[in-house]
This record gives structure tokens, C-alpha cells and sequence, in this order.
């Protein structure tokens, strides 16, 4: 995947024209104030999973589904990104913060009146991107939007489905009988009419969703059954690396020389990380530029010296 990246970078995506062809915005402006202090250096879409940066992995997941052209945008640490995206990557940057509703008002010039894909940039998964959107392209004469969840028992999770899948339950907005529950992921397809509708300013959910739902139109919901991750804490963070790790069938991932005295475990470290001391460093991330001292477990070490300990 990694040689892929780099090809797209150069020549642009690798496109299969046989396939639903749909704008994508990734959503990367926000501060991740739950990751403090990591999001002070750097933006949460720019930590690392594994082998790269979370975004590159879900723009990855995006150009091998065929849409095009691909949106994403900036404000909190924009700098960071800067010579980390790949070219085909068409980027707006925030001056000020509009939040997520906001964000895809402001780059309907980049992506055109149709329906859209919209992916939370601190969102890991890989789902099935064409059958949500032949999902989404079956309901989209009664639907305002679809979004991506992970089903849960009726009356938990983040919202409520009825019979059909469409939206009974989301924040305090209740109609309709719920049968199930479930987790939205914040992965949805937008359809143009509610596209036509957002504040130029303002939240997917609160300032969208929720006066669509209470003005009578429906959302439907399609279900993702496999693993995924919001990265909006550190121990969200290390647990997406060890999945990462598990996924691939790999001990650690490591870029660099491990002194003898150190053994590592179930650890992702960086290029430019620095390893200190003796034994174990068990389920821990060493970001690039940052030193970790073994013993270490279920540490972040950060490039400006500190280290976040997650119990």
C-alpha cells in the first residue's frame, strides 16, 4: 500500500471507472482537544497508525475505492501537514475554525452539487466504500443522508434505527420505534439537497442532521461489521496501533536500531524515535523526533520530550 501511496503521489490516483464516481472530504480541521498535549504539536488526522499517519491510511482507503476528486481540510497545526499529502489531494485551509457542517459548505467550490462522501479525519476503518454507496444510492429518493455505524442493542450507542434503518434516535431527537442501536462512525454520504442546506457555519449533526430529522426527512443508516477506531484519546490511539500490529501480523513495527538491553513488544516506533535504557517497552508508540526510556508500557512518547503514560 505504502508503494501505492508514493505512485498516486506522482501520477494521481489509479482510478477504476467501472465504479461510482463521488467527491470525498476528509474532514482534518479540528483541535482534537481530547489528545492534549499530542495535538499541540501535531494534528490528530497526522498521528501515527502503524506504518503512516492516521489520514494517509483512510486516503489510501478512499483513491482505491475510485472516488475523485478528493477534498481535505485545514486549520489547527496546518503545517504539519504540508509535504505529507499526496498531490492529488486538493486542500482548503481554515483560517477560522468552521466546524464540520461548515468545512463541506466551504469547499462545495472543489466538490461540485452531487451527493458526497464525508470521512472524520480521526476516524480508522476500511468498509466496503461501494456497497455503502450503492447503500445510500437505493435510499437516496427518501434520504437526506446516509451514515456508516456499528450496530449495538437497541437503546445504546450514539443512535436508533427502526425496522427500515433510518434514523429514530440521535442526541435528544426521538421518533418512531427503535429496534437497534448503534455507534455512527462519522462516515456518511451526503445527498445534495441537505448539501444545499448547511450553515456556512456549524456541526454535521447538530446543525444538519438534527433540524433535518426534526423537519420531518429521514437518514438512513448502513451497518459496518468490521474493526475500527476513533483516534480521540491516547489509549484510543495506542489500541488503534496494536490493532494496526495485529491486523498485519506483526510484533512491532520499528524504523530504527533497537539497543541490545531493550526488547520490544507489541510497540510502533518511528523514524527519527530514540530508545533509552533496559528491558521491556510493551504496547507503547514513539512518535518521530521523541525519546522513550525503557521499562516502558502503555506510553506515548512525544517529540518535545514528554511522555503521556495510559493506564
Amino acid at each position: 500500500m505504502v508503494g501505492r501511496v508514493a505512485q498516486e503521489a506522482a501520477l494521481g490516483p489509479v482510478f477504476d471507472y467501472s465504479s461510482p464516481m463521488l467527491p470525498a472530504m476528509v474532514l482534518c480541521a479540528g483541535f482534537g482537544t481530547r489528545l492534549r498535549p499530542l495535538t499541540d504539536l501535531i494534528p490528530k488526522p497526522m498521528l501515527t497508525v502503524g506504518d503512516r499517519p492516521a489520514v494517509l491510511h483512510t486516503l489510501a482507503h478512499i483513491s482505491d475505492a475510485g472516488l475523485t476528486p478528493v477534498v481535505l481540510n485545514t486549520h489547527h497545526r496546518a503545517d504539519v501537514f504540508e509535504g505529507t499529502l499526496p498531490q492529488w489531494v486538493r486542500v482548503v485551509h481554515e483560517p477560522s475554525i468552521l466546524g464540520t457542517a461548515g468545512g463541506v459548505a466551504n469547499a462545495s467550490g472543489l466538490l461540485g452539487s452531487g451527493d458526497i462522501l464525508v470521512w472524520n479525519g480521526d476516524i480508522l476503518a476500511e468498509p466496503d466504500l461501494r456497497a455503502l454507496i450503492d447503500f445510500h444510492h437505493g435510499n437516496s429518493k427518501d434520504c437526506v443522508a446516509t451514515l456508516l455505524a456499528a450496530p449495538r442493542a437497541a437503546g445504546q450507542g450514539t443512535l436508533g434505527l427502526d425496522a427500515s434503518s433510518r434514523v429514530v434516535r440521535m442526541r435528544g431527537h426521538r421518533s418512531g420505534v427503535e429496534q437497534i442501536g448503534a455507534d455512527f462512525m462519522g462516515i456518511q454520504l451526503i445527498s445534495a439537497r441537505l448539501r444545499a442546506r448547511l450553515p456556512a457555519q456549524g456541526c454535521l449533526v447538530g446543525d444538519a442532521y438534527l433540524p433535518a430529522l426534526q423537519a420531518g426527512d429521514q437518514i438512513a443508516v448502513c451497518m459496518h461489521r468490521g474493526d475500527w477506531d476513533d483516534i480521540g484519546t491516547p489509549r484510543a490511539l495506542l489500541d488503534a496501533n496494536l490493532r494496526w500490529l495485529r491486523r498485519h501480523g506483526r510484533a512491532n513495527f520499528c524504523e530504527l536500531h533497537v539497543p541490545a538491553p531493550i526488547e520490544l513488544h507489541e510497540t510502533v516506533v518511528c523514524n527519527g524515535a530514540m530508545l533509552r535504557g533496559a528491558g521491556s517497552i510493551r504496547q507503547c508508540l514513539a512518535l518521530a523526533g521523541s525519546t522513550l526510556t525503557a521499562p516502558a508500557h502503555r506510553a506515548i512518547a512525544l517529540p518535545d520530550g514528554r511522555v503521556i503514560q495510559e493506564e
